[in-house]
C-alpha cells in the first residue's frame, strides 16, 4: 500500500508532455463533471475551517474536505499569507492536496496544491461565465495582476474568444509585469485605470488580496449592464470586493453557500436576495439564460469539490505519463497488530535472546 507524490518536478515534467492547455481544458471539463453530477446522497462536503495567523497581513491556514462515499476522501491544506510574494518570494497561497482510501485509512497520494488551486479556481470562474456572462462577451477585465489573474485569463481564454484585456492592480509593478507572465496566450493585454476596466469589461474577474474591511474594490456606476462578475478574492469574514449595490441588482451565484455566507460576497446580502448555487446553475442552466442579458456574479470563495476534481485529474495524468513516486510512507508492512514489528532488530522480542550489549532492558507489563 504505497502513496503516489507527486511534486514540482512532476507538474513540470506533465506540463511538458500534455500542454499547458490541454491540462487546462481537463481540469475545465472535470469540474464542470463534478458540478453536473454531484448528488449529495454520495457526495459529503465541508466548509473549509482554520487557524488565523496575526501575520504582518491577517493570513490563514485552512483545512478544505469533501468525502465520495465509500470511495474516498480529499483534504486540501491552504495557507494564505498576503505578504509572501514580498517577504519570502513564494506565492500567496501554498497548498497540499491529499487523497485517503475510505476502506482502510490510507494515504493514496499527496499532491502539490499550488497549482491544482490556480488551475480549479480559473476554471470555475471560466464555468460560471460560461453559463452566466454574455455570449458575445469579448473584453475581459482583471482587477488584481497577482497569480490568481494568470489562471484566470487562462481558463476564460479557452471558453470565450477574448479579444482585450484590461487590467488593473493597486501593485503598479505587478499592473505592469502581467502581460509578460501572460505572454504565453497570445492576447492583447493592456494595463489601465479601474475606471477603464469598469466601463468596458463585459466580464470582470475581481482577484485581489484587499485586507478586511478595505474592499469593495469596483465601483457600481461605470460596469456594463450585462457585466458578469466573478468574485474570486474574498475568503475570510469582512473581506469584500463588490459594492453592495452591484449584488443587490444582480443575480448573485454561490459557489458553496454555507460557507460564502461566512466569507463570500454573500456576507453583504440576506437569504432571498442570493440566487442559486453553481451547481444548481450548471445541472439546470434553461432556467437562468435570461440573466446572461443583465448582471451577474459568481461568488467564488473556492470549495472542496474544485479541489476533488483538479486533484484526480493531476493524479490521473501523473500515472499515465510515468510521473510522481511511490513511497511506502505509512508503517503498514508486517505484523498488523505489532507496531514495532520491521522497526527493531529481528532477534529482539524474540524468546531465549538477550538484548545486545549496551541495549535497555525490555519492561514486561503483566
Amino acid at each position: 500500500m504505497k502513496t503516489l507524490l507527486v511534486t514540482q518536478a512532476d507538474l513540470r515534467r506533465l506540463v511538458h508532455e500534455v500542454g499547458i492547455d490541454v491540462l487546462m481544458d481537463r481540469v475545465i471539463e472535470s469540474v464542470e463533471t463534478a458540478f453536473r453530477t454531484f448528488d449529495l446522497a454520495r457526495t459529503e462536503l465541508r466548509q473549509r475551517e482554520g487557524f488565523t495567523l496575526r501575520n504582518a497581513r491577517t493570513g490563514v491556514l485552512e483545512w478544505m474536505p469533501v468525502m465520495r462515499q465509500g470511495e474516498s476522501v480529499t483534504i486540501k491544506v491552504v495557507g494564505y499569507n498576503p505578504m509572501n510574494p514580498r517577504h519570502y518570494g513564494v506565492p500567496t497561497i501554498i497548498a497540499t492536496n491529499s487523497v485517503y482510501d475510505c476502506a482502510t485509512g490510507h494515504l493514496t497520494a499527496l499532491v502539490d496544491g499550488v497549482l491544482a488551486t490556480a488551475l480549479r479556481t480559473g476554471a470555475a470562474s471560466a464555468i460560471a461565465s460560461r453559463h452566466l456572462a454574455h455570449p458575445e462577451s469579448r473584453v475581459l477585465g482583471l482587477v488584481g495582476a497577482g497569480a490568481q489573474a494568470v489562471t484566470q485569463l487562462h481558463a476564460l481564454s479557452r471558453l470565450f474568444s477574448i479579444e482585450k484585456v484590461l487590467v488593473f492592480d493597486v501593485d503598479s509593478v505587478a499592473q505592469r509585469s502581467f502581460a509578460g507572465r501572460a505572454a504565453f496566450l497570445g492576447l492583447d493585454v493592456r494595463a489601465v485605470p479601474l475606471e477603464t476596466v469598469e466601463a468596458e469589461a463585459d466580464i470582470v474577474c475581481t482577484v485581489t488580496s484587499v485586507g478586511v474591511g478595505e474592499g469593495p474594490v469596483l465601483e457600481d456606476g461605470r460596469l456594463k449592464p450585462w457585466v458578469h462578475v466573478n468574485a474570486v478574492g474574498s475568503d475570510l469574514p469582512g473581506k469584500l470586493e463588490l459594492p453592495r449595490s452591484l449584488l443587490e441588482r444582480s443575480l448573485v451565484c454561490p459557489d458553496f453557500l454555507p460557507q460564502a455566507l461566512v466569507e463570500g460576497e454573500c456576507q453583504q446580502l440576506r437569504p432571498e436576495q442570493i440566487g442559486p448555487g453553481i451547481i444548481e446553475v450548471v445541472q439546470h442552466p434553461e432556467r437562468f439564460g435570461e440573466w446572461r442579458e443583465r448582471s451577474t456574479v459568481f461568488d467564488s470563495t473556492g470549495f472542496s469539490l474544485e479541489d476533488e476534481a483538479v486533484t484526480g485529474v493531476l493524479i490521473e495524468l501523473a500515472r499515465r505519463h510515468g510521473l510522481g513516486l511511490d513511497v511506502e510512507l505509512e508503517c503498514l508492512a508486517g505484523d498488523a497488530m505489532n507496531p514495532y514489528d520491521l522497526l527493531l532488530p529481528e532477534h529482539q522480542g524474540q524468546p531465549g535472546q538477550g538484548a545486545p550489549e549496551g541495549a535497555r532492558p525490555s519492561i514486561r507489563v503483566a
